[in-house]
């Protein structure tokens, strides 16, 4: 079951195992998913697209960081 957090007024969706991110996430959201060999970002687009990073972070602590610091990127773009 997803659990949702917001953080700079984006949503950040820690994902089970085998969840899709185009069914629990919506435009603008950054989901977070165990996969093999760590935890990857997944980014959805205004137009539901879905792109991630190529290496997965070794933990899921280190997955939460890098998604707060692009959500503070993404804040600071919409001043």
């Amino acid at each position: 079951m997803p659990t949702t957090i917001t953080h700079r007024r984006t949503r950040i969706v820690t994902l089970d195992s085998g969840e899709e991110p185009a069914t629990h996430c919506r435009p603008g959201d950054i989901a977070i998913q165990q996969v093999d060999g760590g935890w990857t970002l997944w980014f959805v687009a205004d137009d539901g697209s879905i792109e991630g990073y190529d290496e997965p972070y070794p933990s899921q602590k280190e997955a939460m960081w890098s998604a707060k610091a692009a959500a503070e990127y993404s804040s600071s773009d919409q001043s």
